[in-house]
């Protein structure tokens, strides 16, 4: 439970940082649950925060927008969560005067800008904003309430905490914007460093960002160039060599998962993808003993030159010929793959049926480019060099 462990190391940090508030942007939960479990260790949490004297302010994201939720507790009123319409909160904290604006994802998908609805500053007092945004776009997220940093500072407020994007990003100018990402990775797409954000503002509004990693568990992927390497000892010598470096990097996380990715031309290709199985075993041999763990690993190796060539030495030419070249573009095969991916497809639940296109001409090209690679792993299953 990664992601529990590290909300309780946000709790700790505020308690041991004596802060005024915390801000959690959207999506506190992902999607919609069942278990009273998560709504009881939320609301547990959230009353450390109580005897402690720091409040709590949420906004709700896509994830868990307001018409998402059931089986919730009631908050401690500690806790204020923010609507489905904008609405601020005035506090003062040690004499200076806070206004902090607030508006909550009604239902999973907010297309257009919520930037408009959002309170004029308040005068004289600290401005802060909370929004749930993809700002202007960033690959692997959909489009959410979108707008620009220019928008943001444009509006007046000192100060946007931002929700959505799983990557930190930090905006100082006239406004200080802060996106400070997922504080838990969940998987190899989120690998890399997680972090909160610990703001100062001092008398003169000056404000000072720290970053601070709470997670239990870090994701990474490490690159591993067998470019040239011709024996199979000294390849598993270098995957040792390079997972031993991965554990022993300096880290604030108790728990590394890597994924090694092998690159580069090596002769090694062919025996490689034949034999990933057991490669994979030896890198989780490694693993253990480096104290890390191992994800999968991930190819991207080739013989280097003309394929057909260097295929020449394991296999007859004319069957890799065949196998590269000539069934790729048979028509025959062309139309069963496709016909075995639409049956594939049928068996899929609604919103995975995009997998491999989204109509017809997107999903016959999927296919032949899924012909195209995978006739080196099936000459690689053939091949008559076993090695040692």
């Amino acid at each position: 439970m990664a992601s529990r462990s590290a909300f309780s190391r946000i709790v700790d940090l505020c308690i041991d940082e004596a802060v005024a508030f915390l801000l959690i942007a959207g999506d506190l939960w992902d999607g919609a649950y069942s278990s009273t479990k998560t709504p009881r260790f939320l609301k547990q949490e959230l009353l450390r925060l109580k005897g402690a004297g720091i409040r709590c302010f949420i906004i709700r994201g896509n994830h868990d927008a307001l018409a998402r939720q059931t089986g919730e507790l009631e908050l401690p009123d500690n806790a204020h969560l923010f609507g489905g319409r904008p609405s601020t909160v005035e506090l003062d904290v040690e004499g200076q005067r806070i206004a902090i604006h607030g508006l909550s994802f009604r239902d999973a998908h907010a297309p257009d800008s919520l930037l408009p609805r959002y309170p004029a500053p308040k005068a004289g007092a600290f401005n802060i904003g909370m929004m749930h945004t993809s700002l202007n776009g960033s690959p692997g997220h959909d489009n959410y309430a979108p707008c620009s940093l220019a928008d943001l500072e444009a509006h007046g407020y000192d100060y946007w905490a931002l929700g959505h994007i799983h990557r930190r990003a930090e905006h100082i100018g006239r406004a200080t914007i802060v996106m400070p990402g997922i504080p838990q990775g969940r998987d190899i797409g989120e690998a890399g460093p997680a972090s909160v954000t610990l703001v100062a503002v001092a008398d003169d509004r000056t404000v000072t960002l720290e970053q601070r990693t709470v997670a239990c568990l870090r994701f990474d992927r490490i690159d591993l160039d067998c470019t040239g390497i011709a024996d199979w000892t000294d390849l598993l010598a270098s995957l040792d060599r390079a997972i031993r470096q991965a554990g022993q990097t300096a880290r604030t996380e108790d728990h590394l998962v890597i994924r090694p990715v092998l690159r580069g031309a090596t002769p090694l290709a062919w025996r490689i993808a034949r034999d990933l199985d057991r490669l994979t075993e030896e890198a989780r041999a490694f693993a253990a003993a480096a104290g890390v763990w191992i994800d999968k690993l991930e190819l991207d190796v080739s013989e280097g030159g003309d394929t057909i060539a260097s295929a020449g030495t394991h296999l007859p030419a004319e069957l890799v010929q065949a196998v590269l070249r000539d069934l790729p573009q048979d028509p025959a095969l062309s139309a069963a793959v496709r016909a075995a991916a639409q049956e594939m497809l049928r068996d899929l639940p609604p919103e995975l049926r995009d997998l491999l296109g989204q109509d017809e001409a997107e999903l016959t090209r999927t296919c032949q480019d899924l012909l195209a690679r995978g006739g080196p792993m099936v000459l690689a299953g053939l091949t008559l060099n076993e090695g040692p």
